[in-house]
């Protein structure tokens, strides 16, 4: 792929120019090593060449290949919004966002190997941006090169990303019609999978914050519009079953089961700045039938 910048100001090293528009040290070792190039006003120079104002700078990054550890697998994908950077998709629940020990087989990073192949893409390896738990539902982001997932990293970083999840929730006292969540999260005591509420002190305690919107609710369950303001692990079924109000289908948080097989929970929401092209990227996605099934049926 190539990017163009342009100089402006005199005596700049290529390669600060470069750091200035998100090229790590490591990118430009991959454009050194692996058949790229960087181009001053069409001729190749390195990355300690000094520009002069108004200078053309070509940056060719060289096509990744397939992640090794991933297979090739395929399932119709539902596509949310997809360019030359970025591929959002739709994610149903019930299958895992990443491939691991535990989950070898038909995972959303295999089935988006196999759709990279089968796109004939130049870049085939897999850069997951945003990951969403086994049985949450929704938009997950994936970016389509290196340069791309670096740029999102440090938006995800600086807060520059919105997130929003719906979840059918145990109606409690302690729901209002909007608040924020700002309790410390960690890992349960004695468990490796499930974490808590725990004191600031705890040596696993990392900052959490998630705020709410009630939307509706019945003496059983209500919905609510969450956003994330921090990615902790399990931070929204976590910060639920704090308040009293677990996610309905969420068993190891204490949510029941009677009404709906996996934890209700779903993204309907990303927003954030295109890195490239600097529009405003937000998309949404409808309820999944079995949330929707719950609440007709309430």
């Amino acid at each position: 792929m190539r990017f163009e910048f342009q100089a402006n100001q005199d005596n700049i090293l290529l390669k600060n120019l470069l750091k200035q528009h998100g090229i790590s040290k490591k990118l430009l070792a991959k454009i050194k090593f692996d058949g790229g190039e960087l181009l001053v006003n069409g001729t190749r120079q390195n990355a300690i060449y000094r520009l002069s104002d108004g200078d053309q700078v070509t940056v060719v990054i060289p096509p990744e290949t397939a992640t090794p550890t991933l297979k090739q697998q395929h399932m119709t994908l539902s596509i949310a919004y997809e360019d030359a950077h970025f591929l959002l998709i739709d994610k149903p629940a019930g299958i895992a966002s990443v491939t691991g020990q535990n989950y070898p087989d038909q995972t959303m990073s295999n089935f988006v190997a196999g759709y990279l192949q089968a796109q004939g893409y130049e870049n085939q390896k897999v850069h997951v941006v945003t990951r969403l738990d086994k049985d949450t539902s929704g938009l997950m982001l994936f970016a389509k090169h290196g340069y791309a997932h670096s740029l999102m990293d440090k938006m995800l970083q600086k807060k520059g990303l919105t997130k929003k999840y719906f979840a059918l929730v145990h109606t409690s006292e302690a729901l209002k019609d909007s608040d924020e969540i700002l309790a410390p999260i960690g890992r349960k005591d004695g468990s490796i999978i499930e974490r808590a509420v725990v004191d600031a002190s705890h040596p696993t305690a990392k900052q959490a914050h998630t705020s709410y919107q009630l939307i509706s609710q019945n003496q059983e369950f209500s919905l609510v519009d969450i956003q994330l303001h921090t990615g902790r692990t399990h931070q929204i079924r976590v910060h639920f079953a704090h308040l009293g109000s677990p996610l309905l289908g969420d068993d190891l948080y204490g949510g029941y089961r009677d009404k709906i097989a996996r934890q209700a929970l779903h993204c309907h929401f990303l927003r954030f700045t295109h890195p490239f092209t600097k529009e405003i990227i937000a998309l949404e996605s409808d309820l999944p039938l079995d949330m929707k099934g719950v609440i007709n049926h309430e």
